[in-house]
């Protein structure tokens, strides 16, 4: 997805959470996507861009409307879309019905950006990356898309109810990543700058091999990233007005 050019221009976004066409997220969504395709040579969105995917033959008009999207802008940038925690089952299908290129976690570019989407490195939550390891196991994933649609939809939202629940009461330092997981993801894939999402903390962290940018979510308001170059630099927008590129 990546090629030589000295001076890349990228943006990186994650934790989205769409879950539906009529808020304003959505609507943000639409109009970043449209305006940064413009600019960027790539885009990488690092995982929950869904609140919940249920499949790649999901049918809602929240999954057409989003591949919609994500399609135009592939045909005007280089589009790569990695799994997330809450929408683990993206496949094949969906990289086909979009243009995106699916990428795996973590995913080196080949100047040695690291990419994740950043749940991996929250080691100290022993039960969440327990649940982690089975919902990425290729047998519980082809048993639950064996399922129909409208039972996938009702484990989907049970599984998010109870995510919630366990959430609520579990220190939120276990909860975050772990410096040390970062340092060991630095050394294994040998890149200088980590960039992910997952925690809701967007920061930038300094690390002995590195730097690490945490993204945030689409929440109090939207979060990207942007690449000029060598530099990089955390962005927050309104989510309640059109979203506007501050690059001219």
């Amino acid at each position: 997805m990546t090629d030589d050019r000295a001076q890349p221009k990228r943006i990186f976004l994650s934790d989205l959470h769409l879950d539906s066409t009529q808020d304003q997220r959505f609507a943000r969504f639409v109009e970043c996507l449209e305006t940064e395709a413009a600019w960027a040579e790539e885009v990488f969105i690092l995982g929950d861009l869904f609140e919940a995917w249920i499949g790649d033959d999901d049918d809602s008009a929240l999954a057409k409307r989003v591949c919609a999207v994500l399609e135009r802008a592939a045909q005007r940038t280089a589009v790569g879309v990695m799994a997330g925690n809450r929408d683990f089952l993206i496949g094949q299908q969906f990289a086909e019905r979009t243009g995106a290129q699916l990428l795996p976690d973590p995913f080196r570019t080949h100047d040695r950006l690291i990419l994740a989407h950043g749940d991996a490195l929250c080691t100290g939550d022993e039960a969440y990356q327990a649940m982690r390891k089975l919902f990425r196991s290729p047998v519980w994933q082809a048993e639950m898309l064996a399922k129909p649609l409208i039972e996938r939809r009702t484990a989907a939202n049970g599984l998010r109810s109870a995510s919630r629940a366990s959430n609520a009461v579990k220190p939120m330092a276990i909860m975050d990543a772990d410096p040390a997981a970062a340092d060991r993801l630095f050394e294994d894939l040998g890149g200088q700058v980590l960039i992910h999402g997952h925690t809701h903390r967007p920061a930038i962290h300094g690390h002995a091999q590195g730097l690490r940018y945490v993204l945030g979510d689409w929440a109090r308001c939207g979060w990207l990233l942007r690449q000029t170059g060598q530099r990089f630099r955390l962005e927050c927008f309104a989510l309640d007005q059109p979203y506007r590129c501050p690059i001219p």
